[in-house]
């Protein structure tokens, strides 16, 4: 045997032998994320989300302005608690689902507490026993947290990029050096342009791998599952923590049932019922005094299977009919119309019409029914006031309806999305400023009043449109006779005959 391959091959037996005494060391390996950065970096990004919609700026307008707002008061409910409450039941909905994320991540931990993260979470949910002290003791602490996870959030989205930008170089290079004479992929089958061209993708692919190196170790891609559990956990207890403070949901709460004071005409007309918001009581906005009533907390069912239950819709909703993405459309479709009523065509009328429901036709038909008044500028006037006054409280919530589907949709299908993109748990539209608990009956008596209002302002405008173009062409017929007539006369007066009563000249 060559001494060379000898060599060789006992450096080869030497690194296996080093390798198996390396794996029959005693402990768990602590293994990096790797390429699971991006999933964590995107379970991190809706963690820190959830902890900024509980801050005392985001709760501050959660209890002043969204649930005053006016579609919620008329369609929903007007009890403050029972907006608060549902507000509380989403957030704490979304928190359970990452929750359960993070339990998968934490079943690839090395230590055993972090591996044990779900049962130790649902007793702090149900108890407020915290075990391991993951809680953060003050706002500060989260805050700094907070601060790291942002940052490791966007090392992690910036790899993302780069990487992708890496994989787009070596595409362009591999693209350039097949397309030389003859399809050839050798250095002496390129132009000197191409060449050049080359060197430069060359240097900017040795660049982007050095980046993308350099990315893997500050970012989530070089941690251990055990750090980024460990962050997560800490996140998760907090962000609960927080949640039961400011709504006081470590106490047994009985949220009354949906308000239904408001009457139909009410919810059409907003001067027909006006009432203010009760005052709410200010609660302390800081993480000190963390106590729950466990005595309280084990007469009830568990935590997260009550906000669950708040959530699903109550009969007579758009929600329990599961008609609230169908309703949302046709109020957008009539908000759209509804600004040049004088465009909207047969195919158009068409189309809406298909988009109602048996109930929304039964009451249209009942309305139109009859004499259609005739065109009065001051009743078309008013019926846009009315359909402007309705679309300012009832568009918003069709809108929402849509952006809250949309967000989860995009949730369920692009799990590998921009991490920076995507805030998860709720985004930015919560579920009670959308059609999905609003009451149909208040709905469809607002969607009918846009309808009518809509059918008549429509006529009107063609009706206008009509006499206006009635005008033009009797004003282009008087005109064009009495070009024949001015004509006639000049011919009269500039035409010789020449005995024979026939015309000789004309001047």
């Amino acid at each position: 045997m060559p001494m060379a391959l000898e060599s060789w091959l006992t450096k080869v037996r030497s690194a296996m032998s080093s390798a198996k005494s390396s794996a029959a060391l005693p402990g768990p390996k602590k293994s990096s994320v790797g390429i699971l950065a991006f999933e964590v970096a995107s379970l991190m990004s809706k963690l820190l989300h959830m902890w900024r919609a509980i801050g005392d700026a985001a709760l501050a307008r959660l209890r002043h302005e969204t649930i005053n707002l006016d579609g919620v008061r008329k369609v929903v409910s007007d009890d403050d608690d029972f907006l608060l409450g549902l507000a509380c039941a989403e957030l704490v909905d979304a928190l359970r689902a990452a929750s359960d994320s993070v339990a998968a991540l934490a079943a690839r931990c090395a230590d055993p507490s972090l591996r044990e993260f779900r049962s130790a979470f649902l007793e702090f949910a149900d108890t407020g026993r915290d075990r391991q002290r993951w809680a953060a003791a003050s706002w500060k602490e989260m805050e700094t947290r907070a601060h790291k996870m942002d940052k490791q959030v966007a090392s992690t989205s910036a790899l993302r990029r780069t990487m992708e930008e890496l994989a787009e170089a070596e595409h362009g290079l591999r693209k350039l050096l097949h397309s030389g004479n003859g399809g050839g992929c050798h250095r002496s089958s390129l132009s000197a342009s191409k060449i050049s061209v080359a060197a430069e993708q060359q240097q900017l692919i040795f660049s982007k791998k050095q980046e993308v190196k350099h990315l893997k170790q500050t970012s989530l891609w070089g941690c251990t599952f055990d750090a980024v559990v460990a962050s997560l956990a800490r996140s998760a207890f907090t962000t609960l923590a927080r949640i039961k403070l400011v709504f006081g949901a470590g106490h047994e709460q009985r949220h009354p049932p949906l308000y239904r004071s408001l009457t139909l005409s009410s919810a059409v007309h907003p001067s027909a019922d006006a009432q203010s918001p009760l005052p709410l009581a200010r609660k302390s906005m800081s993480m000190e005094g963390l106590l729950f009533d466990q005595s309280l907390a084990s007469k009830r069912d568990g935590f997260f299977e009550n906000s669950a239950a708040a959530l699903s819709p109550p009969p007579g909703t758009l929600g329990a009919a599961a008609l609230a993405p169908r309703y949302a459309g046709l109020v957008i479709s009539i908000e759209r119309m509804a600004r040049s009523p004088r465009l909207v065509g047969p195919d158009e009328r068409d189309e809406l019409y298909g988009m109602l429901t048996a109930s929304v036709r039964a009451q249209l038909r009942a309305r139109l029914r009859g004499t259609v008044p005739a065109a009065d500028p001051g009743l078309a006037g008013q019926w846009r006031a009315a359909l402007a006054g309705i679309l300012e409280w009832l568009a918003p919530m069709a809108h929402a309806t849509m952006r809250w589907q949309a967000e989860r949709s995009f949730e369920q299908r692009n799990k590998s999305a921009d991490v920076t993109a995507r805030c998860g748990g709720g985004g930015n539209v919560l579920l009670l400023q959308t059609l999905h608990l609003a009451d149909r009956d208040k709905v469809d008596a607002a969607v009918v009043e846009l309808l009518v209002g809509l059918n008549y302002v429509w006529r009107f405008e063609k009706e206008m449109s009509c006499r206006a173009l009635f005008a033009v062409h009797r004003q282009l017929m008087e005109g064009n006779l009495n070009g024949v007539e001015d004509t006639a006369g000049a011919a009269d007066g500039s035409c010789q005959g020449n005995g024979n009563g026939t015309v000789s000249s004309c001047a």
